[in-house]
């Protein structure tokens, strides 16, 4: 049986400067949807995992229209930011982290920087299966600490700010737990299109060199699949 999972205000305990946060997000939203496949999302509904205030549902829309879409997050406050910056896009926004209970299916979802925040992966696995039509994808981003040398302090200062756990999940794990639930998985690692801004002090990271490690070496884009039922038709790529 799937656990329900408390809420909380937003996934930081200090949320100054998450307002901002979004405009530090676009470059790796935009290289996400480069790289997808789906070529239009016209007739698409839309999930995103781990929504926090709702700006990837509003750029993505804006370089990919789709039918609608709904982001979902266990920080209260997040969504209610979410809310209130709809809009007119054909967007909602929820309290949960069980989409699996929204009583709608996906044609496509996203999980954009959470999966390191999820810890167990076996039954997020089972809820995105749940929630994806025949034939849906599911595209997540992970960047891999697990052999930077700085993962022992990312973990370390994630935990001080966060209310989630930070968890350094192997390549292997992941994919692993997709295809316990019978997805096909692909993967293809991001590489910065643009130079990559250096800084005095990393917030998260020890030094530039491990950031930049984690930039080029370690980021992936996850593509996962829920095989179609005889019958069915997929999103059109």
């Amino acid at each position: 049986m799937l656990k329900p999972e408390p809420a909380y205000d937003a996934w930081v305990k200090d949320t100054t400067g998450e307002n901002e946060m979004e405009e530090r997000h676009r470059p790796g939203w935009k290289a996400v949807i480069d790289e997808m496949v789906e070529q239009q999302l016209t007739e698409a509904n839309v999930l995103d995992f781990g929504c926090n205030q709702g700006g990837f549902l509003r750029y993505l829309y804006e370089r990919k229209p789709f039918k609608k879409a709904t982001g979902i997050d266990l920080g209260a406050k997040s969504i209610a930011i979410a809310e209130e910056s709809r809009g007119e896009f054909p967007v909602s926004y929820a309290v949960t982290g069980s989409p699996e209970k929204l009583g709608e299916r996906f044609d496509i979802a996203f999980s954009l920087s959470v999966v390191y925040l999820i810890a167990d992966l076996a039954e997020h696995v089972v809820k995105i299966r749940l929630s994806l039509k025949p034939g849906g994808v599911y595209y997540a981003t992970y960047t891999d600490y697990h052999d930077n040398p700085s993962a022992a302090y990312f973990l370390q200062t994630i935990s001080q700010a966060s209310v989630l756990k930070p968890h350094l999940h192997t390549i292997d794990t992941i994919a692993g737990a997709f295809f316990a639930e019978g997805f096909q998985v692909g993967i293809k690692k991001m590489i910065p299109a643009d130079f990559v801004e250096l800084l005095p002090q990393h917030k998260y990271i020890l030094c530039n060199e491990d950031y930049i490690k984690s930039k080029y070496e370690s980021t992936y884009l996850f593509r996962f699949v829920l095989p179609e039922l005889d019958g069915e038709m997929k999103l059109r790529t």
